[in-house]
């Protein structure tokens, strides 16, 4: 899946929601640009993805279902 189609499968899911599903998108455009990007732009890129990612923390807990359920 590109990011195209991820970014579809987003919209159509109401994904936009899902802040996992934002930085799942994120990592996919940036990989699919690491060979036209210098590679200390890359992981610095990555490192900000991460950073974000790790903001999320968990939030999600002891609301798996209504957060992750279909």
């Amino acid at each position: 899946m590109d990011s195209k189609e991820l970014a579809q499968y987003i919209e159509a899911t109401d994904g936009i929601s899902k802040p996992w599903l934002l930085v799942q998108l994120r990592l996919k455009k940036l990989q699919e640009r690491k060979e036209q990007i210098p590679s200390q732009e890359y992981m610095q890129q990555l490192e900000d993805i991460q950073a974000d990612l790790l903001k999320l923390g968990e939030w999600w807990k002891g609301r798996e279902d209504e957060v992750f359920g279909s």
